[in-house]
């Protein structure tokens, strides 16, 4: 079998920062960890040396030595007599499923970030607008759709965007499509038509959306987010055309794009004639005031804006929807035929249905009533388990951002409450370079009752007021 080449991981190593504080043996294994599962370091691929790897960087060989035995205990790295050091045979993607499996046999509580209450799905409401349109649908809807989506559905999201998010849109510059991820999908394709083939996105964020811009041929660059979100200063810095950002709730840090800031980037677009793909995946539920508007609603010629019924009703229904600028619209509507020919018929028939009954918006003030109510459980158990915690970001969508104090070790704190069954988050999963200073948690509530949410977090509390392990 042939071999892979070595890849020297100093390449994907950004310079190491002395003055910082952090240990250098953390930045070589964050960066190398990063590596492994974007894919830029793929399976069984030869890693240099320690030896050599130190004298590139310029650091000891016990440090690189150190790095190396930490990610081989992870399972990022293989390692034998008298064989060189390499990645693992196995995608790190499969591996990070089932890794949790296989430590914890049954979840009490799962505070996964971003997911709804499938419970609250209205079944009956669905069923019966199903139902009326099954019946009363012409023949000829059971035919090809329109690959840009039903016409009634995109009147009804045209009507509803406007009022409840700012959107600038008639139905014409509505596509349909199977939820949030088609959508980039679909963005990615037309966006290197266009010869834009570098993006920013937003640093943190999920991982499966960098990983998906990479797979489509975009060069990702990671931006930074601070308490005013993704800071255009440093976009403005890179050679990216379009960016990927969720302005009215970043995920995952919770904040809200200032102001200022959505002057800057609409400014960035014009003066690059670039791009924003505008995330909107859970806006309407905000807590402690109307959520702030899209910001397609102030430049459309710039924004190309997505949504989705995922966290609104349920994430079964892959049902999504975009609103490009005017010169992609064909090029999207092009994409779309191409991917499926159109997405299903009926289930858009039915959403149109609910949201011109108004069933639509009833359940939405219901989950937010729900959800409201779950944050504040949320708040209050921390406050009484994990009173050293800080909550950050507004008051707003399906999850909390928790800031711990710097003496509790993140990975650590999220092992102990596996074996307590319980699965928290930490935010240096979405991170770009794998670290968190200070050590910080994701959590979702969404999907738990109140008592659920008690429970989890008093489980909580006793792990992080476990005394911490010896770190080497």
């Amino acid at each position: 079998m042939a071999r892979k080449r070595t890849t020297s991981p100093s390449d994907l190593l950004p310079e190491l920062r002395r003055e910082s504080g952090r240990p250098l043996r953390h930045q070589i294994e964050g960066a190398l960890r990063s590596g492994v599962r974007d894919g830029l370091l793929p399976p069984e691929t030869r890693l240099p040396s320690t030896r050599a790897l130190a004298q590139d960087l310029g650091v000891s060989r016990g440090v690189v030595v150190e790095a190396y035995e930490q990610l081989t205990a992870e399972g990022y790295l293989t390692t034998r007599a008298g064989s060189a050091t390499r990645t693992a045979s196995k995608p790190v993607e499969y591996r990070r499923q089932l890794a949790p499996q296989a430590t914890v046999q049954v979840v009490g509580y799962d505070f996964r970030p971003g997911v709804p209450d499938l419970g609250l799905f209205p079944r009956s409401a669905w069923a019966a607008a199903l139902r009326r349109v099954t019946l009363n649908a012409p023949n000829s809807a059971f035919g090809y759709p329109d690959p840009k989506g039903v016409p009634t559905l995109r009147s009804q999201l045209a009507g509803y965007l406007a009022h409840a998010r700012g959107v600038q849109a008639d139905e014409d510059a509505v596509v349909v499509c199977t939820g949030f991820t088609q959508a980039l999908t679909l963005a990615c394709d037309v966006l290197l038509e266009y010869g834009i083939d570098c993006i920013g996105v937003e640093d943190p964020c999920q991982d499966d959306q960098r990983m998906l811009l990479k797979r489509r041929g975009l060069e990702v660059w990671p931006i930074p987010v601070d308490e005013s979100g993704v800071v255009v200063e440093a976009l403005e810095e890179t050679p990216a055309r379009a960016v990927l950002v969720s302005p009215a709730h970043q995920f995952p840090t919770g904040v809200v794009l200032s102001p200022e800031r959505r002057c800057a980037l609409i400014e960035w677009a014009e003066h690059r004639d670039g791009v924003i793909v505008e995330d909107d995946y859970d806006a309407e539920f905000r807590y402690d005031r109307k959520p702030v508007s899209a910001l397609q609603g102030l430049a459309p010629e710039s924004v190309l804006y997505t949504g989705s019924a995922s966290k609104i009703l349920a994430p079964a229904l892959r049902i999504g929807w975009m609103i490009p600028p005017s010169r992609l619209l064909q090029n999207i509507a092009e994409a779309k035929r191409a991917a499926d020919l159109g997405s299903p018929v009926l289930d858009q028939l039915a959403l149109a249905d609910m949201i011109d009954s108004g069933g639509f918006t009833r359940h939405l003030r219901r989950a937010r009533l729900r959800y409201g109510d779950r944050r504040a459980a949320l708040l209050a158990a921390l406050h009484h388990h994990v009173p050293q915690a800080q909550v950050t970001g507004v008051a707003a969508g399906l999850h909390a951002v928790v800031e711990l104090p710097r003496g509790i070790d993140e990975p650590t704190l999220i092992l102990r409450t596996q074996r307590d069954s319980v699965r928290v988050y930490g935010m240096s999963r979405y991170r770009n370079d794998g670290e968190v200073d200070p050590p910080t948690l994701v959590l979702g509530y969404g999907a738990l009752s109140q008592s659920a949410i008690g429970d989890g977090i008093a489980s909580l509390g006793r792990a992080a007021e476990t005394k911490p392990e010896r770190q080497r």
